[in-house]
């Protein structure tokens, strides 16, 4: 039987960035043309065929020779009305985004983005509006729903381990080097508010979609930021003004009680066990997860320590906590919604990961900023 290949043009603008080369080109785009397309049966399958779209001609050609995708160009225009292409994918920086996206709906194209989706929430729900009006499939990448460590805490939900879950706890950080003497691992402009920079913007797109779909949808926020680092060395050697946060301490009101709470850092150190960990509570049982890893202890093995500080501490507290085993495979999280759109396109396929999603994500980094600014809890009222 000769395989039906559903051969789809893509759009992909700003692929030149970190997250844009290492995440949706080389571990997404590139790993599903090298496995022969997105397998839909046996005898069906979606294969991608990518454009790389940038400003700088010397960097794409490099990206081209590295990937394998022979087609680029800095003509963002020539694409768009180039009827093959499908699909249009934005990685560029954030303030780009909204003008990007609105020149593909009007081309006809399909719309995949980064987050945060726009710099406003009017912003973002005006994409997705004008995306249904044109009537084009939208998605917003949302990758922290497929790593591994989160969903082992999924499957731990579904099973009813934890019981009544009181409350989760994030850590997600590490230090971000100012770049005199050893450079930056992150771009300047994250750090400048003025290029839409700061970690509130950052990571609470991320937190929001993650407490949504696996704790419990947001009902408040109580948020404090901070610039702790006041200056650092940019990509070129020079010293520039930090003005936006690179750190945030946010807690949230979910639906049915659940508290949680996340600290946000480009300025800690890390003890623990990944950039990111989860601590969930339940009357049944305790989870820590990382990106791959979970750790549970369970009713039945949780010790029952005294307050004593006048003697070491007779308890290891790492003791008790089983890992729990891999029983599924898990493969690259933004290569798993890439497949899972790219079904969604052509396929029709469900895809509840819009743009609308997006927006809320964008809504409540404006609320964590509002609730700095005012000092107090802010409301994140249904979009």
């Amino acid at each position: 039987m000769t395989p039906t290949i559903h051969k789809i043009g893509i759009i992909m603008n700003g692929v030149t960035g970190r997250m844009g080369t290492n995440q949706h080109l080389m571990r997404s785009i590139v790993e599903i043309i090298k496995q022969g397309g997105v397998k839909v049966s046996a005898s069906e399958f979606i294969m991608p065929d990518p454009v790389l779209v940038g400003r700088d001609a010397v960097k794409l050609q490099k990206l081209a020779d590295q990937s394998g995708v022979t087609a680029f160009t800095t003509d963002l225009d020539s694409v768009m009305k180039n009827p093959y292409y499908q699909i249009y994918f934005d990685a560029q920086t954030t303030g780009r985004r909204a003008d990007g996206v609105k020149q593909a709906v009007k081309a006809g194209k399909h719309v995949y983005c980064e987050k945060p989706v726009a710099v406003t929430t009017e912003v973002a729900l005006e994409l997705y509006d004008l995306c249904k009006k044109a009537g084009v499939k939208n998605g917003v990448v949302q990758d922290k729903l497929w790593l591994p460590g989160m969903l082992k805490l999924k499957r731990l939900i579904e099973n009813g381990f934890f019981g009544e879950i009181l409350s989760v706890r994030g850590e997600f950080g590490y230090w971000v080097f100012e770049g005199d003497t050893i450079p930056a691992q992150r771009p300047s402009w994250n750090y400048r508010k003025e290029d839409d920079g700061g970690i509130i913007v950052d990571m609470l797109c991320h937190w929001r979609y993650v407490l949504d779909h696996i704790f419990g949808k947001v009902k408040a926020v109580s948020c404090l930021g901070a610039t702790h680092i006041p200056e650092r060395v940019d990509e070129n050697g020079k010293k520039y003004k930090c003005t936006a946060d690179d750190a945030a301490y946010a807690t949230f009101e979910l639906e049915g009680g659940v508290i949680a709470h996340f600290n946000s850092s480009w300025t800690v150190r890390v003890r623990r066990d990944d950039l990111l960990t989860l601590q969930v509570d339940g009357t049944k049982g305790s989870a820590v997860a990382g990106l791959r890893e979970c750790y549970i202890q369970h009713y039945g093995n949780t010790p029952k320590p005294v307050w004593n500080p006048d003697i070491a501490q007779p308890i290891n507290f790492f003791e008790g906590w089983a890992k729990v085993p891999e029983q599924e495979l898990h493969e690259n999280a933004f290569k798993v919604q890439w497949e899972l759109f790219l079904k969604h396109v052509v396929k029709d396929d469900p895809f509840p990961w819009d743009l609308k999603e997006g927006a809320k994500g964008v809504q409540l980094a404006e609320k964590g900023l509002e609730s700095w600014e005012k000092r107090c809890w802010v409301d994140v009222p249904e979009l």
